[in-house]
């Protein structure tokens, strides 16, 4: 058997076995303890010991009596394979330590006036599971391998935890004798824990641990769900703005399309009222490249009647029709060149508007 303390620390302190199985009788004795004393091999040797001892007393009424057959064929009593271990393997394991059991409440309790705060420790059972209650340095602890730790009781809980575990069931066994040192008992002698928060059943957590893993992954397909929508529109909203530039582009070309008819028919008017305000010497329509060719025709031979003439001698006006229509046909030039320009920079005032729209 080793002396060394294992198993689990808690946040509490002390040394405390987790459940294993139904070895629940093996991490009884050992929290109580507060060490790996005792194994499951080293409980069965004893359940066999007590067996062997049952069996020889049954065999003293004769080994082909009735009782002594039934006895051989049922299972053993101190032991089966799942790992439960009874009281009678409980009591010869605590002997070895010189630690004795006595019943909670029976007549020698009675009869030795127990006061459970007085006490060390306790160790309770409910059908197949066994735990330890112990006072560590001047705190009692519920070591209970279910729980995810150990577990706090004041020193005025003790009595109502005690009573409310033999309402539900539970034997209780008083451990009478001298416990052997540890390293938790020394160090709690010299200070106090506090617990904030209560340890759980392991199965309690392990249901809580799945239920938030659940809901994570619940939450992680809504956010995914989320994700997907909102990208949709994102898409919905780019389409939209789309559309609308698309149709203001084919407003934009309905409206150059108007102007420039606007335009067109202005020209065909200015040239009209031209052609009727001016003698005319041709029915042909002149270009505006003719027209051009005209004007520079007209001012040269202005130049050159300059040089011809003497100083002093101001020229005369011409007075042709051919110099009129000129001149006419100048300021519509002129006219027309400005209703173009016009139009140009209206048509890019329209364009870069539409691209400013079409970048916000």
């Amino acid at each position: 058997m080793s002396g060394k303390p294992a198993g689990n620390k808690g946040r509490a302190g002390g040394t405390r076995e987790e459940q294993e199985g139904s070895l629940c009788a093996q991490h009884c004795l050992n929290n109580l303890l507060q060490g790996e004393y005792f194994s499951p091999v080293e409980l069965s040797s004893i359940a066999h010991q007590l067996d062997e001892e049952e069996r020889m007393r049954m065999a003293e009424g004769g080994v082909t009596s009735e009782d002594y057959r039934t006895f051989l064929q049922q299972p053993s009593g101190n032991m089966d394979d799942s790992g439960f271990f009874s009281i009678q393997v409980i009591s010869n394991a605590l002997k070895v330590w010189g630690l004795e059991l006595i019943l909670f409440n029976s007549p020698e309790y009675q009869r030795l006036r127990i006061d459970p705060i007085n006490e060390r420790s306790f160790i309770c059972n409910y059908k197949e599971h066994w735990f330890t209650v112990r006072k560590l340095g001047k705190q009692w602890f519920n070591l209970n391998s279910l729980l995810t730790g150990p577990e706090l009781i004041s020193d005025t809980y003790l009595a109502l935890f005690l009573a409310q575990l033999q309402q539900e069931g539970y034997s209780i066994f008083v451990v009478k004798g001298d416990l052997p040192d540890c390293e938790a008992d020394q160090l709690l002698q010299m200070i106090r824990v506090q617990q904030m928060h209560r340890p759980k059943l392991i199965g309690e957590e392990l249901a809580q641990l799945k239920e938030q893993r659940v809901q994570k992954t619940d939450l992680e397909r809504v956010l995914e769900a989320n994700d997907g929508s909102g990208m949709l529109d994102e898409d919905e909203e780019d389409l939209q703005r789309a559309l609308a530039l698309s149709r203001q582009e084919i407003d934009l070309e309905d409206e150059e399309a108007d102007l420039r008819r606007a335009i067109q028919l202005s020209m065909q008017g200015t040239s009209r009222n031209t052609c009727q305000d001016t003698p005319q010497t041709s029915g042909t329509h002149l270009t505006s490249e003719e027209l051009r060719k005209r004007r520079e025709a007209y001012f040269e031979k202005q130049q050159q009647q300059q040089q011809q003439d003497p100083p002093g001698h101001p020229c005369e006006k011409p007075n042709t029709s051919s110099g009129a229509l000129d001149s006419d046909l100048g300021d519509a030039m002129s006219e027309e060149d400005m209703l173009q320009a016009a139009v140009t920079m209206s048509l890019e005032t329209v364009r870069s508007n539409f691209k400013t729209e079409g970048k916000k």
